[in-house]
């Protein structure tokens, strides 16, 4: 083409007028099928503009062509200047995308004076253009009618003929059939006439638009005719009229096709009705490459796709056109012949046709799939058409019956047609039969799911006498998968296409177990378990599963008891059964046998599989199972005694060790590909069982035991890479791995294990890319926008990330004795690798190097400021901090640079977002008190001329504004109650009947008058209970240690500088509630001394290169501190209570360094660095959440967090800084009163009382914040008693149990 063409178009000379003609004529030529089909004008203009959707050569046709270079060639400069205009002023950031740039850019363009002048100067063109064809276009019109009426003047006249042009001819025009023509076709189709007549006849029909045809009187007429035409014997005129159909489904709405199928749909009900047509018999089987055979074939599967179609329009029309096609449809398949005659013999009904061409019954899925065609379906199934239902599952029946009668090989082949490529043009009885079976399977499946199907149910079937209930239908379907045969050694892409009945089977049962009612009612009985776990049983025994069980069985089972095991239904019904309060145990339940299986299979107890490739797939499967059960706490108590951890760490051990020894490939390519899947079949199973270890992690407990196998930093570095990787944690997890970070970061070894792996550091990393350095491929037109929040919302994951990693365990292995690089100048590029590095870069800022190493300083301190804000709520690593890095004069340093001095007299601080920030800060880590006792300042300035009223302060003392003035101490004097109560340590006669008249009087207390528990009434009452139940051997846990040392004898130990700081912060929060006298210090200081040197006498000599583990406990002692303000600074009393107490089993729960290293710990376990108070009571703190608070706890998954964590540092801080003092004075005579499971059950009325505001701050994604940095405001022990009473009830047998086994927890 001339590449000036467009520019001479004013001129338009006759040779482009030509060419463009040529242009046209070729795009319309391509085109005109399309267009001639078309039943209307409008419809050929909708096709023309759809063209380039639809025609995949549209951007070859040259006026394509044409029309494209004009438009470039004109508009080319201004669209280029438009993109440049809306980059340079688009203010948006990196997210402003491609689409919006290009509607804004064609908006300006269409709305330009350039673009309306190019279209008013084309439409002139084409005019010119169009109108000179069209006068052409007449001229040889007006010669073919002439051509015709010769044509029509030799033919005979038996037809009246119209001025309609043919398709041939225009591709604009349509037929109008006038119905002297409609009666002519019919007379001409009358089988009479002869041969070439009713041709042509049909090709008249064929070739008119079926709308014209349809609207025309005689059309019920015509219809009948055409199903009469039908039967025709001969295949072409029979494929003409099926043509007609197929068009008339295409190009017709519902309410014509409606006919057109309702037609076919009764002509086959009568086809197959009558006894003249020769129907094939299942002996016969069905030959495809037989003529009848292949037309019959082709009528059904045309009804067949009109079945697959139809849902998606005819919601839009009346709802009796879709009943009338669903009745027919329905009618049809219902029809039956004789069964008088043998089985073999029997002639084969439509729906075995049905099934040949739509074997998974996908019409069916798509009928039900919307509740408009489901209700109907379902309603005419249940009143007429219920014989439909009857024969599926008589089907299966009598596949299942098969199955059991014969040997595997002699069915095989039912399973074999489908994938046997050369046997394509012939079906035997027994491989129709097979269809029949998986056509009736896929529709029972798709029935089950939903509610009005199962209602069917139970059916009754021919020769047997009871009904078959929907629990009968499932372990039929359960016996099936074990009973049948499967394809030996299939693909992953083969067994994903296969029709293997075992494969169908646990594909149904698993659409089943995704419907939660469906499942409850379906799956969910011990009858359906039974059946499922009913070749293990047997394998178990050491015989075989069934006659045909196989390794791809058991897979299919164990994939079925993994997803019912995912669901906290099916779980609590393998774990208890159906009857779980019942006290009666018949035999073991589901998680039982599971377990002892799948520990059989990992220690090669079980010799019938031995050898098989399959065998690792098959015990993967088991333990996924299993996993399933032990990834939560009550799942880990059930199976706790097969000891499954030993057995996955022993075979990961080995299978670690074949990985090792794995020879190095040689260039024969046959032992190159052995060894290869050699190596990664055994890599594939390590990494499985790795994962298996791992799954430990999610419950406390799992934790312990995870660690005393060994494997958990290799099971950490596993879950590292995996979540570089992006990979989903596990098939039938909902959540990432938040909640397993955290778990692991709550211990020790845990902290050890995520550092070496890496995922510290490549948090990070990633933090420090997100904070400090932006992504790299972001555009420079698209500048970053500044941040609003405190904290960037692209920080925020790493932010909560970080919070997880950082309780107090974590922290003190690393960070413990670890000094700040503090260097003299850093380098831009020096990125931090570990929580040293973040401490040092953006939390203590303490030099100008560090300052001017940041990019972002304001917002990258204020990020370290909230997280020192966060992790410092942990009073333990507040004290740590502390005393390695004197955070407080840091902070306080940098608030004395902050101030402006107008005067010599007066000085201001500067208000801006650090400084405010650091105020919070340094009052919420030199204040002690609950949410009664101090006053946290804002972190946001006010509306108004003083936007910040609260004194800013940058040396000690700290401004009295902070702390409250309400809550004073202030003894109450004791009542009646109160007396009787003490009354009850003088009649000591009957030890037990006096402690429960204690307790019992104890708890009417606390309901009544809860206020009178405190101060000196508290001391007496600890006192004296204390002093009561020691002298009870029976209530004494611990054996009794004498101790004789005096304080002469200690006064030269030294503290650790923890212990030394946490000494003076108790003593300020004591004197601040006036209950300890200056003085006090010195007492402590003593009392600190004596516990450290009591509680060395009874510790076990250990080596470790855990921190926590080398010496003295790691943490300050809160419960010393507490006890101590409890016994108003008498040093005397609180180490006679102490020397007392240590010997009852709440001590091992309140008082943390009691256990520290305790010899009377299993060696294992003090190995582990985990305090019982970790494995045992926040393990049922959870356990006891998901069934008392299960949105809480669903809350927690969802935020990533774990409630151990949170629960850990409340217990070993005794609730400083979350409760009032009072309420933990409560707390602590709660638990020394009715024992250490009340420690669980306060904790379980803290989340219930918090709920609505954990379910908030979910949303609000920042739930780890709020729960470590907020008070637990309006939080009373005594308002929850009566709730903690009926907890006592429910849980103590388990609770206290566990507790008191925490001696013995050795493997």
């Amino acid at each position: 083409m001339d590449p000036c063409f467009p520019k001479r178009m004013a001129h338009f000379p006759g040779e482009d007028e030509v060419m463009l003609q040529a242009m046209l004529r070729q795009l319309f030529q391509s085109v005109k099928e399309k267009i001639t089909g078309a039943p209307s004008l409008e419809c050929a203009e909708e096709i023309l503009l759809h063209l380039e959707e639809t025609d995949e050569n549209f951007h070859n046709y040259e006026f394509v062509k044409y029309l494209r270079q004009h438009i470039c060639n004109t508009l080319e400069s201004m669209i280029e200047e438009e993109m440049e205009k809306w980059t340079s002023d688009q203010n948006q950031d990196e997210e402003s995308g491609y689409d919006t740039v290009v509607q804004h850019v064609t908006k300006r363009i269409q709305e330009s004076k350039e673009y309306k002048e190019m279209m008013h100067s084309l439409k002139s063109i084409m005019m010119v253009v169009v109108e000179s064809m069209i006068n052409k276009f007449e001229e040889d019109e007006m010669r073919s009618q002439e051509r015709q009426k010769k044509i029509q003047k030799e033919k005979s006249n038996s037809y009246c003929t119209d001025n309609c042009s043919d398709s041939d001819s225009s591709f604009n025009q349509s037929y109008k059939f006038c119905q002297g023509k409609l009666q002519l076709i019919l007379d001409q189709l009358d089988p009479g006439q002869p041969k070439e007549v009713r041709y042509e006849a049909l090709q008249t029909l064929c070739s008119a638009p079926p709308s014209d045809v349809l609207n025309c009187e005689n059309w019920t007429t015509l219809c009948e005719k055409l199903t009469v035409c039908l039967s025709d014997p001969d295949p072409v005129f029979s494929d003409r009229i099926l043509k007609f159909y197929a068009q008339t489904f295409t190009l017709s709405p519902l309410h014509m096709t409606k006919e057109i199928y309702t037609s076919l749909a009764k002509y086959l009900k009568l086809y197959f009705l009558s006894r003249e047509n020769h129907i094939p018999t299942l002996s016969t089987g069905v030959d495809t490459s037989n003529p009848n055979v292949i037309c019959l074939l082709k009528k059904v599967r045309l009804l067949n796709e009109y079945q697959k179609e139809a849902p998606s329009f005819w919601i839009r029309h009346p709802e009796k056109y879709m009943e009338e096609i669903v009745e027919n449809t329905l009618s049809l398949l219902s029809v039956k012949h004789d069964q008088s005659h043998l089985i073999t013999q029997k002639i084969l009904d439509p729906i075995y046709f049905f099934a040949l061409v739509d074997t998974k019954a996908v019409w069916f899925k798509k009928w039900m799939h919307a509740y408009y065609s489901r209700t109907a379906v379902l309603r005419l199934l249940e009143k007429k058409y219920k014989s439909l239902i009857t024969t599926a599952v008589q089907q299966c029946v009598q596949y299942f019956e098969l199955c059991e009668a014969m040997k595997a090989d002699e069915i095989l082949g039912h399973s074999k047609h489908c994938g046997n490529k050369q046997k394509t043009f012939y079906y035997s009885g027994q491989e129709l039969q097979y269809i029949y079976f998986i056509h009736s399977l896929c529709l029972l499946g798709r029935l089950l799911i939903y509610t009005q199907g199962r209602r069917l149910f139970p059916i009754k079937l021919k020769n047997r006498k009871d009904l078959v209930s929907l629990k009968d239908l499932l372990v039929l379907f359960t016996q099936l998968i074990y009973y049948s045969p499967s394809c030996p050694k299939m693909t992953s892409t083969a067994h994903l296409d296969s029709y293997s009945p075992a494969s169908m089977l646990t594909e149904v049962l698993r659409i089943l177990c995704d419907q939660k009612e469906c499942a409850i009612e379906c799956l969910y009985t011990n009858t359906v378990i039974e059946a499922l776990l009913h070749p293990i049983h047997n394998l178990m025994k050491g015989t075989k599963a069934a006659p045909n069980c196989s390794e791809t069985a058991l897979i299919h089972i164990a994939d079925i008891l993994a997803r019912i095991a995912s669901v906290e239904e099916g779980l609590t019904l393998l774990l208890y059964g159906e009857n779980m309060n019942s006290s009666e145990e018949k035999s073991p339940t589901g998680a039982h046998i599971i377990a002892q299986f799948s520990k059989k299979l990992l220690d090669d107890d079980i010799s019938i599989f031995s050898g098989s490739e399959m065998l690792p797939v098959v015990k993967g499967a088991f333990i996924s199972v299993c996993r399933q059960i032990y990834g939560t706490c009550e799942g880990l108590q059930v199976l706790i005694p097969y000891c499954l951890h030993e057995s996955i760490a022993k075979a990961w051990k080995k299978t670690s060790l074949l990985s090792e020894r794995i020879p190095t490939p040689v260039k024969v390519l046959d032992s190159v590909s052995s060894v290869n899947q050699e190596s990664q079949n055994i890599m594939a199973w390590e990494e499985n069982l790795l994962d298996d270890l791992l799954n430990f992690a999610a419950t406390p407990k799992g934790l312990l035991f995870l660690q005393r196998t060994g494997a958990i930093n290799e099971c950490v570095t596993f879950m590292f890479n995996r979540y570089a990787k992006k990979l989903q944690i596990s098939k039938h997890k909902k959540f990432g791995y938040g909640v397993l970070v955290t778990q692991v970061a709550s211990t020790a070894a845990g902290a050890i294990a995520l550092q070496s792996s890496g995922f510290i550091n490549a948090l990070i990393t990633e933090l420090w890319a997100n904070l400090e350095c932006g992504r790299d491929d972001v555009r420079v037109t698209h500048p970053r926008s500044t941040p609003v929040d405190p904290i960037d919302r692209s920080c925020q994951k790493s932010f909560l990330g970080l919070v997880n990693l950082l309780p107090y365990p974590a922290v003190y292995e690393l960070v413990g004795n670890q000094d700040l690089p503090n260097k003299a100048e850093y380098s831009l590029r020096e990125v931090p690798t570990c929580v040293i590095d973040i401490i040092d870069r953006l939390i203590i800022l303490n030099s100008e190097a560090k300052i001017r190493s940041l990019f972002n300083y304001e917002q990258s301190h204020i990020f370290g400021l909230r997280l020192l804000s966060v992790v410092c709520c942990d009073l333990d690593t507040l004290l740590l901090l502390e005393a390695q890095y004197q955070v407080s004069e840091v902070l306080l340093n940098a608030q004395e640079e902050n101030i402006l001095e107008t005067s010599e007299s007066h000085r201001n601080f500067i208000i801006d977002g650090l400084s405010v920030e650091r105020n919070h800060v340094l009052v919420r880590i030199n204040f002690i008190g609950g949410p009664m006792e101090r006053i946290l300042p804002p972190r946001v300035l006010e509306k108004g001329d003083n936007p910040y009223p609260w004194p800013m302060f940058s040396s000690y003392p700290l401004p009295n504004c902070y702390l409250s003035e309400v809550t004073r101490n202030a003894d109450l004097k004791q009542d009646n109650d109160f007396g009787k109560l003490l009354l009850c340590f003088k009649m000591s006669d009957k030890q037990t009947e006096w402690i429960e008249n204690c307790r019992r009087q104890f708890c009417k207390m606390m309901k009544a008058k809860p206020d009178i528990i405190s101060g000196s009434n508290l001391l007496e009452l600890l006192e004296k209970f204390v002093l009561h139940i020691s002298e009870n051997l029976s209530e004494c846990y611990f054996p009794s240690v004498e101790y004789i040392a005096t304080d002469a004898n200690v006064k030269n130990e030294s503290l650790s500088s923890v212990q030394q700081l946490g000494i003076k912060m108790t003593v300020r929060y004591g004197k601040f509630l006036n209950l300890l006298k200056d003085s006090a210090e010195n007492d402590l200081t003593l009392v600190f001394k004596h516990c450290e040197r009591f509680l060395k006498q009874q510790q076990a000599p250990i080596k470790s290169s855990l921190l926590c583990l080398q010496g003295t406990y790691a943490g300050h002692d809160w419960f010393v501190s507490s006890l101590f303000m409890i016994m108003l600074g008498d040093k005397e009393k609180t180490l006679r209570f102490l020397q007392r107490f240590s010997r009852l089993l709440t001590s091992a729960f309140l008082w943390l360094p009691r256990l520290h290293i305790s010899r009377y710990l299993a060696t294992d376990t003090i190995q582990s660095g985990i305090h019982p108070v970790y494995f045992c009571s926040t393990h049922y703190i959870e356990m006891l959440l998901k069934v008392e608070v299960p949105l809480v706890f669903s809350a927690f998954h969802m935020s990533g967090f774990a409630p151990s964590q949170i629960c850990l540092q409340w217990i070993t801080q005794c609730f400083w800084n979350y409760l009032d003092w009072i309420e933990i004075c409560h707390y602590i005579a709660t638990c020394v009163f009715l024992g250490p499971d009340y420690q669980v059950y306060i904790c379980i009325a803290i989340f219930k009382h918090l709920q609505q505001d954990i379910l908030q701050h979910t949303q609000t994604q920042d739930l780890q914040v709020f729960l470590k940095e907020e008070a637990l405001h309006g939080f009373r022990v005594s308002d929850y008693f009566e709730y903690m009473e009926i907890l006592e009830q429910n849980y103590r047998t388990v609770v206290l149990r566990d507790m008191r086994n925490v001696r013995v927890q050795s493997t």
